[in-house]
């Protein structure tokens, strides 16, 4: 370096570029001798179907230098093995753009000097991730991550057809006819931490096949396997078959039961919800109101899908197992039940 003919500031220069005069003498574009450094939360930030939350990002330079510069702040929602990347919002200023899905419901908060947090508001399913704050100044591009993570449950679905009928694509749409997602990785296996054990294999939402094990039995893995997730790997989206593995977060409305003195009809529970302002409730709005709602009730009921299920937060006798849980007499062509019904508050 000390032979070289160019001129350095602190060691460091970025770019070599035409002067104005286009004389065919090089100037060069210094570094400003300031670092930037870009912080988020190293811990999760948890939110929940329907509410708003705050992505922290702070940025600064080290030396600090005074007024706060015209800087880009661009957001960027990752996937979980950083291979690709969708725009979330761009902004400069005051000025800013969302996109996508994120449209109407994305702006940076910036009630201070150097704060560049993201604001989502009515937060979805499919917003849990990983999402990227770069600040961008002139030349310098620094960036940190932040991962964003639903407060929710993982419920294990088949179809009324049986077991191992859903290729990856239906296994997306089952759940979504849910009130759900496919569960992703880390959602599974905090599900499998907080005691989720299911030995039939499921879809996942990167296109792998898994399922949780709690207790090792020769059927699920072999006894001499230690309990965890148990993982077919990568599957043919189309070909393959399995179960799926959906994931549902907290309610904006409430779950309720009705009931006739005769029962009813899978028919005349849906127009039974109706008549009372409300809809059948799905399978994953049953779950969430079961785990976030304490919803407990040992009365059977249809819902949309036309399963017949009950939750149980208080095991007790002629209520099904020793374990909390959400019971199901799977889909009875005929009968007549309770139902469970759902509406938003």
């Amino acid at each position: 370096a000390s032979g070289s003919y160019h001129p350095f500031y602190n060691g460091f220069y970025y770019n070599h570029i035409m002067n104005d005069n286009d004389d065919g003498q090089d100037k060069v574009d210094y570094f400003n001798g300031a670092r930037l450094v870009v912080e988020t939360s190293r811990e999760p930030v948890y939110s929940y179907n329907g509410a708003n939350v705050t992505l922290p990002c702070h940025y600064r330079y080290e030396p600090d230098l005074g007024p706060k510069r015209k800087i880009r702040i661009k957001w960027s929602k990752l996937r979980d093995d950083f291979t690709k990347e969708q725009d979330v919002l761009v902004a400069i200023g005051k000025t800013y753009m969302a996109f996508g899905d994120f449209k109407g419901r994305a702006h940076i908060h910036q009630p201070s000097r150097h704060e560049a947090s993201l604001v989502i508001t009515d937060v979805r399913l499919n917003d849990d991730g990983k999402y990227r704050c770069e600040v961008i100044d002139g030349l310098e591009d620094e960036n940190d991550v932040v991962d964003l993570r639903l407060k929710g449950i993982v419920f294990p679905y088949q179809p009324p057809r049986g077991q191992y009928r859903l290729n990856f694509h239906e296994a997306e749409h089952v759940c979504q006819d849910q009130g759900a997602i496919l569960a992703n990785f880390n959602q599974l296996f905090q599900a499998w931490s907080e005691g989720l054990d299911w030995c039939n294999a499921g879809w996942l939402a990167d296109g792998t096949v898994q399922y949780p094990i709690r207790l090792p039995r020769k059927p699920c893995g072999g006894v001499h396997l230690a309990p965890g997730i148990r993982s077919y790997g990568p599957r043919h989206r189309h070909l393959h078959r399995f179960d799926a593995f959906c994931f549902s977060s907290a309610l904006k409305g409430e779950v309720f039961y009705l009931d006739r003195p005769a029962g009813m009809t899978l028919e005349e529970a849906k127009q039974s919800c109706q008549d009372a302002g409300a809809e059948i409730a799905r399978v994953g709005q049953l779950y969430s109101a079961w785990k976030f709602l304490g919803l407990d009730r040992c009365s059977a009921g249809w819902l949309a899908d036309g399963s017949v299920r009950y939750p149980i937060v208080t095991p007790r006798a002629n209520c099904g197992p020793a374990e909390p849980g959400v019971r199901s007499f799977g889909f009875p062509s005929k009968g007549r039940f309770g139902v469970f019904c759902y509406r938003e508050r």
